[in-house]
């Protein structure tokens, strides 16, 4: 008859094994179930969102430094066009330096509103759907901890004797072992899924957002405003109407 261990008891148990496990992995003593295919790709996806982030981290800048030098522009085409009107004998001077400079931001805001299109969907990327993945990979880690916590257990009591008093042990060792080896086998394959999918569409995020930074870069430099505008019409990005304050990396475009 298999001994039955009460659910507080079996918590404490748990804690009591994976706690053992961890010391024993880290000095090097304790054995540890390796996927190392599976463990590869986790590695390089933790690799690349640190990567992720520092681009986040650099686009977020440039925004802001655009949107100051967008608003300044704003500011120094109003004062050349009061200039204009104010001092006749420099009209035209003061008027076509007006309209470039009322030129250069209605192009910068347009381009504020490309990168912070890009910002929003790289951060949802990062932030939330990676992130996500990695949650799954957190349970699948403690899910790997507590099968070998619990088949370095079972192999400690099969080296030992067998009899009457050990046999019960050994035999409910051997049901909780099965039971973490069936949830780690779980984990390990909802992991392997999740990294597929990720993936996919990864690439197919990342895709159009880099097609789209490069686009409005190329098109603001060149000074090709149609060209500008077409591209935020390509990717259904709506301009907010100009105010005084720094938009948010965050907003939803």
């Amino acid at each position: 008859m298999a001994l039955t261990v009460p659910k507080r008891g079996l918590l404490k148990q748990d804690h009591f094994k994976c706690t053992r496990q961890i010391i024993s992995e880290k000095l090097g003593r304790g054995s540890r179930t390796v996927d190392l295919e599976l463990e590869a790709q986790i590695d390089i996806l933790r690799d690349n969102k640190k990567k992720y982030e520092n681009i986040l981290k650099l686009a977020q800048t440039l925004s802001t430094q655009l949107f100051q030098m967008v608003h300044t522009q704003r500011q120094l085409g109003d004062a050349f066009a009061d200039l204009s009107l104010k001092s006749l004998e420099l009209h035209e001077e003061f008027g076509y330096n007006a309209d470039t400079q009322k030129l250069l931001a209605k192009n910068g805001e347009t381009l504020l509103g490309a990168i912070n299109f890009f910002i929003a969907s790289v951060n949802t990327l990062v932030n939330k759907t990676i992130e996500d993945t990695l949650m799954t990979v957190k349970q699948y880690e403690s899910a790997r901890i507590e099968y070998d916590a619990y088949r370095t257990d079972l192999e400690e009591l099969n080296l030992g004797p067998r009899d009457a008093n050990t046999l019960p042990k050994i035999e409910q060792s051997q049901h909780l072992f099965q039971a973490h080896k069936e949830k780690y086998d779980k984990m390990r394959n909802d992991v392997s899924v999740k990294l597929k999918f990720l993936e996919e569409n990864k690439v197919k995020v990342l895709h159009n957002q880099l097609v789209l930074f490069h686009n409005a870069i190329a098109a603001y430099f060149a000074g090709n405003q149609k060209q500008l505008e077409q591209t935020l019409k390509q990717f259904h990005i709506k301009l907010k109407t100009p105010g005084v304050d720094a938009p948010s990396w965050l907003e939803e475009q």
